[in-house]
């Protein structure tokens, strides 16, 4: 396996993490947008700790995420819509007037 051991801080906190080599970049970036995320919220809402700033930010990225697999999910039921719909032209053209295909 091609895993190791990186610490990124979050919320001036540090965490270990094995995780896959190839994925160093993205988890670091990952870090790097919590913590934006989270000193913005904190100059703009009034707040206990730090634990109700990474709330908020895991609330905003989660309903981003679950907005995005929605779309996505649209999207895959129109695009298999437009599929069939080929499909059942290419179909009755073959069917209703095989001597015209070839």
């Amino acid at each position: 396996m091609d895993e190791f051991s990186i610490s990124l801080t979050i919320a001036n906190r540090p965490y270990r993490l094995v995780i896959n080599k190839g994925h160093e970049e993205l988890f670091r970036r990952a870090a790097k947008l919590i913590d934006k995320r989270s000193k913005e919220y904190s100059s703009n809402y009034a707040y206990k700790d730090n634990q109700d700033l990474l709330a908020m930010v895991a609330l905003e990225y989660t309903t981003s995420y679950l907005q995005n697999e929605k779309n996505s999910s649209d999207e895959d039921q129109k695009m298999e819509k437009k599929l069939e719909d080929i499909d059942h032209a290419l179909t009755d053209l073959l069917v209703h007037r095989p001597e015209n295909v070839l």
